[in-house]
């Protein structure tokens, strides 16, 4: 596993709260209830992370929900 890699595991169970911060445009997704991991978005990305997770969810439901092994296509069709 690569060591600079922050790595969340989200699974059905994890409790997501919302919380707009509308003075600084972004919007904080907080994973996790005692030690919670933090996510904030800037406004102008949401559209940009929103069509990455339904491009992920695609390419899942095309694989008939099973992970595949290989390399990663980032959001902007190039590969890490």
């Amino acid at each position: 596993m690569v060591q600079d890699l922050v790595r969340l595991h989200v699974t059905a169970g994890v409790p997501i709260r919302v919380t707009p911060l509308a003075f600084a445009g972004r919007i904080e997704l907080r994973f996790g209830n005692a030690f919670p991991a933090v996510l904030v978005i800037d406004h102008d990305a949401t559209p940009r992370l929103t069509d990455a997770i339904a491009t992920g969810l695609r390419a899942l439901d095309n694989t008939g929900g099973q992970a595949t092994t290989g390399h990663n296509t980032m959001h902007d069709g190039t590969e890490d």
